[in-house]
């Protein structure tokens, strides 16, 4: 595939922009968005009648085999699940919750309430399966009060149930009883006969009815229901449909192991994929060192044509594209498309990834990225142009203004679109503090633009404003460009790294490692962490953050000590999502400990290599 031909399978934007007196600047591109349907499963219906043997997602048997389901065959057991739904008195004040991961059961039962207008709610599984005084799962349950309760296998979270929610809401599960509490098999679901009146239910969903929820924390670490209505959902897959033109002729086919509690996965490419007839491949792997072996698998047998993963998980792949021809000969075959979200791509990881793919594909592949969060549907921003560096947020879809406040020294990013959330479920506080006195929904972060002159070039990540800090002399820090630059400068020895130095005098960090590489400069068999103490390791680190300091231009960009991590990041103390994005409050928060031995003698901690010297 040629440049030039790629490059027509995206949108052609016209970039329009405005500065006003009071400083703030508005950017938009011209282009009305297109009509979109009522609600989010009637383009899954209309692919069911249109292409009915299409198959529509697939997953892992427990022989290994793929299991799939077509387009018909689903849309037959999401009017069922609707059905049987409505008959329990479901509504959006006894939504259903889902508790388990990603799976074509989690799939239907989703679609099957947003079907008949009642919401779904998917949580991250560690909310049940961490054990301990389930603060967070209490939290949720005080805010929804849901009306059903749905796990694939019952199992693993009978404990968590049991403790949190009260006996009388009934269970529904593949497997496995609760004394004590009614459970409903997920066969009796798939087996009750449509009536008339859920589909009259359907014909009632208008753009405000409520679809899901998603709960995201931010920096705070309390969990926030954050409404989905449909017009959310249809019109957010509308404006991707007008940016990934593509999508319109050649339907998606993916492979995917994000999970659905979140936005990107859950809402993005969930939902890309029945809107465009595509079929998705549950991806049972994961960007670890034990899980990464099942992506693998996975991709070594599904080509996918647009892929989306992590960086982390895009570090890890490298690895296995670099030594195994048969399965980077299989990932490229098709390809049309790479995106990667959840945190910054360091400079590293982009050229090599960049490198593979143009050996594979003549004129390449688009790698690229966007910007959006959970009460924006998500997608919002994104480049469409090939770019010689990480990190280019793009411009506005079709229906997004993006309005840019000074802060300071800092430009604030504030957007309005048709795919915006209502608010926050049972908080008008939390609500009304979301949104500007125009109605822009305020992300909280800062923005640039990649060429001041030229708002078309695109946007740029400029650090969230909650997390920035200033040093001993008053300096601010802009916390999010540190930590992208400081991995960059590493040169692949981290994964991420967490800033620190409020107070201080000069920057610190602590440093999740990339074992991988660090085992690859030991050179010597040295594994886990013993590495971190390994000279040729400390010796690496200790060069590679002498040339970042010697790179920085004043002390809020210059890191000049760091600890590597030896205990993984934990999702339960809020440290890491589910998706492998780092909070940086909290692992702070946490190890304040260890943080403050950035500024000592400590053993652990690596200077740049004239000051080890």
């Amino acid at each position: 595939m040629t440049a030039t031909a790629q490059d027509a399978m995206f949108w052609d934007p016209v970039v329009r922009s405005e500065t006003r007196p009071d400083g703030s600047i508005l950017v938009w591109q011209e282009g009305a968005l297109d009509p979109c349907p009522a609600a989010i499963t009637d383009a899954f219906m209309d692919w069911a009648a249109r292409t009915p043997d299409t198959v529509w997602m697939a997953e892992r048997g427990p022989d290994r085999a793929w299991i799939e389901l077509t387009y018909a065959e689903a849309a037959a057991r999401i009017r069922a699940i609707g059905t049987a739904l409505l008959g329990l008195g479901l509504s959006a004040d006894r939504p259903v919750l889902i508790l388990s991961g990603n799976s074509i059961a989690h799939a239907l039962i989703a679609l099957g309430a947003q079907h008949v207008g009642i919401p779904s709610a998917a949580l991250a599984p560690a909310y049940a399966l961490t054990g301990g005084d389930y603060l967070k799962l209490r939290d949720i349950a005080d805010q929804l009060h849901p009306g059903l309760i749905f796990a694939d296998r019952l199992e693993p979270f009978f404990p968590a149930i049991e403790t949190v929610f009260d006996a009388s809401i009934p269970v529904t599960t593949l497997t496995g009883t609760m004394p004590g509490r009614k459970v409903i098999p997920f066969d009796t679901l798939l087996a009750t006969p449509p009536t008339e009146a859920a589909e009259a239910a359907h014909a009632a969903i208008t753009g405000e009815t409520v679809a899901k929820f998603l709960f995201t924390s931010g920096t705070t670490g309390t969990p926030k229901a954050v409404i989905q209505t449909h017009g959310m959902l249809v019109s957010n897959q509308q404006i991707i449909r007008q940016c990934f033109v593509f999508m319109t002729k050649t339907p998606p086919v993916v492979v995917d192991w994000a999970p659905w509690n979140h936005t990107a996965s859950g809402n993005k490419v969930f939902n890309m994929v029945h809107t465009n007839g595509g079929t998705y491949y549950i991806d049972d792997g994961r960007p670890t060192r034990e899980g990464i072996a099942r992506t693998i698998e996975n991709l070594r047998e599904v080509a996918p044509t647009w892929y989306f993963n992590v960086p982390l998980g895009f570090q890890m792949l490298l690895e296995a594209f670099e030594t195994d021809a048969a399965l980077r000969k299989t990932f490229f075959s098709r390809l049309q498309m790479l995106f990667y979200a959840g945190a910054g791509m360091s400079q590293p990881v982009w050229d090599r990834l960049t490198r593979v793919a143009d050996e594979m594909v003549p004129g390449g592949v688009l790698l690229t990225t966007g910007f959006g969060s959970t009460e924006t549907g998500p997608f919002a921003l994104c480049c469409t142009e090939r770019q010689k560096t990480s990190g280019n947020l793009g411009i506005p879809a079709h229906g997004v203004t993006f309005k840019l406040v000074p802060q300071g020294d800092k430009l604030e990013g504030r957007i309005k679109s048709p795919s915006i959330t209502p608010g926050y479920w049972g908080n008008d506080t939390l609500t009304a503090e979301a949104f500007d006195e125009e109605g822009f929904y305020c992300f909280g972060d800062a923005f640039r633009f990649a060429d001041p002159d030229d708002p078309a070039k695109g946007l740029l990540f400029d650090g969230r404003l909650a997390e920035n800090f200033k040093l001993a002399s008053g300096t601010w820090v802009a916390v999010g460009p540190v930590r992208a630059q400081l991995t960059d400068d590493l040169g692949g020895l981290a994964s991420d790294v967490v800033a620190a130095g409020e107070g201080q005098e000069d920057l610190g960090a602590l440093v999740v490692p990339n074992w991988t590489a660090l085992a690859a400069i030991a050179g010597d068999g040295t594994q886990g962490a013993a590495l971190l103490d390994h000279p040729a390791v400390r010796r690496a680190a200790a060069e590679r953050l002498a040339a970042h300091a010697r790179r920085a231009t004043g002390s809020s960009n210059r890191v000049t000590r760091m600890i590597f991590l030896a205990e993984p990041l934990e999702f339960d103390r809020g440290e890491v999502t589910d998706k492998g994005s780092i909070t940086q409050r909290a692992v702070l928060r946490n190890r304040a400990a260890l943080a403050a031995r950035l500024w000592s003698d400590d053993a652990r901690v690596i200077r740049p290599a004239e000051a080890e010297a």
